[in-house]
């Protein structure tokens, strides 16, 4: 049975219309009127335990709504959702034992004192043995290398390192499934792919299922095999990271490297825009977007047409193509 089971989930806000001036006010504070808005639009998916499955889509598509009910912080419009063997709307303790969820933007921690203080009261709020809790806060302080600064006022933590202590505290009752939301955000390089090799080995060594959000790219490839891609409310994708390419991206990226400098860039770009789409053109560097289907032919008739200094044929980032697919609205 998954984990984490959606059908037909939906989430529907009324909005009140307001019309302008005195009168529309005076008529708003009497009688309104509403809209219907369709935040999340009969999203059905299911999710295996131990899945490190990436959420993705751009603003206001319908991810954090969709994590609201997943973890039962708002009743869904109609569907049906489960989260390991519970509905989550009901909030049930047992439920609430089995899940946890981080927001990159909140905090759960006291401010004003040291995390370890923090970790202990939440220690205590999930019932937890004072030695088991003690021995729990080891292991994950030694997994994220924070052992030194939980003595520290929150408020004199670095932001990587009060991401860190937050993720000790989301996990310290050992949840099944894991909701994240931005995990990273604000993080600098070095921060981020410390969480991401926490998280990639907290996965290994617990089994807890994962689901996560990020604008961060880098958080995705580096975790998640499979994506759930939403857009304006609707499931436009699922399935494996690199199946994308093959539904949304129906080209090759071509990077050349010609043997002389540029001499006359429009003219250049113009011949070469008979070969695919023109992504930048930068010195002696050129890339191209060629479509797979023709891909052969092009190479050849670049090679036979153009001096070649070097030639490089990958799939574009993965990156660009699901920026690709938001800006396109692709549904299918």
């Amino acid at each position: 049975m998954s984990i984490i089971f959606t059908d037909q989930l939906s989430k529907i806000y009324p909005v009140p219309i307001k019309e302008p001036g005195l009168t529309g006010t005076l008529r708003h504070f009497f009688r309104r009127n509403y809209r219907q808005v369709e935040a999340v639009k009969s999203v059905s998916f299911a999710i295996e335990s131990g899945e490190v499955v990436g959420f993705l889509g751009p603003n206001g598509a319908g991810k954090t709504t969709t994590l609201k009910m997943l973890t039962g912080l708002i009743h869904p419009s109609r569907g049906v959702v489960e989260v390991a063997g519970h509905v989550p709307y009901r909030r049930q303790e047992p439920f609430l034992q089995k899940i946890t969820l981080v927001m990159g933007q909140k905090q759960q921690l006291i401010w004003d004192l040291p995390a370890i203080d923090s970790l202990r009261i939440n220690g205590a709020v999930y019932g937890i043995p004072d030695k088991e809790c003690r021995r729990r806060i080891g292991e994950l302080s030694e997994m994220l290398s924070l052992q030194p600064q939980l003595k520290q006022p929150v408020r004199k933590l670095s932001l990587g390192q009060r991401m860190k202590a937050e993720l000790m505290a989301a996990l310290l009752h050992n949840p099944q499934v894991l909701f994240l939301d931005e995990p990273t955000l604000g993080l600098d390089v070095n921060a981020q792919a410390g969480v991401r090799e926490f998280l990639r080995e907290y996965n290994q060594h617990t089994g807890a299922t994962i689901l996560l959000t990020s604008h961060y790219m880098a958080d995705i490839t580096a975790l998640c095999d499979r994506v759930i891609l939403i857009y304006a409310g609707e499931l436009i994708y699922d399935g494996r990271l690199a199946g994308l390419l093959d539904r949304f991206a129906p080209y090759r990226e071509v990077q050349l490297e010609l043997t002389h400098p540029v001499a006359d860039e429009a003219k250049l770009r113009q011949q070469v825009s008979t070969y695919g789409e023109v992504e930048s053109i930068e010195g002696q560097s050129l890339r191209l977007l060629v479509r797979r289907d023709s891909l052969t032919a092009t190479v050849s008739q670049i090679l036979a047409q153009l001096d070649i200094l070097d030639l490089t044929v990958t799939d574009p980032p993965i990156e660009e193509v699901i920026g690709r697919v938001f800006q396109a609205g692709a549904i299918g």
